[in-house]
C-alpha cells in the first residue's frame, strides 16, 4: 500500500477533526466516576494502539500512524485530567 500522506488522507482528517471542535460544547461541572472513566480512557488507548499494530500489518502505515496518535491522544488527555498518574511525566504527556 502506499505510504505517503496524500492530500485526500490530510483533508479528511483536518475536515474530521475541524467538525468535532465546532461541535464540542463544554458541559456544566459534573460528577464522574474517575475509576469508570479511567478505564474508559485507558481502553480506548489500547483499541486503538491494537489498531494502529493491525494497519501497519496491512501496510497502511498512514492509519497506523493516524491510530497510534488517537491512543497517544487518550492517554495524555486522562493524564492532563488528572485520571492516570503519570509521575508528572512531561515528556511523554503534557502535563505542566
Amino acid at each position: 500500500m502506499n505510504a505517503e500522506i496524500t492530500e485526500k488522507k490530510l483533508s479528511k482528517y483536518f475536515d474530521v477533526t475541524s467538525r468535532a471542535i465546532d461541535k464540542v460544547k463544554i458541559n456544566s461541572e459534573q460528577k464522574i466516576n474517575w475509576k469508570s472513566q479511567a478505564e474508559d480512557f485507558l481502553d480506548m488507548a489500547k483499541r486503538y494502539f491494537s489498531d494502529a499494530k493491525h494497519f501497519k500489518e496491512k501496510g497502511d502505515i498512514v492509519t497506523a500512524f493516524a491510530a497510534l496518535n488517537y491512543a497517544h491522544g487518550w492517554l495524555d488527555a486522562g493524564a492532563r485530567l488528572g485520571l492516570f498518574d503519570v509521575d508528572g511525566d512531561n515528556e511523554l504527556f503534557t502535563v505542566d
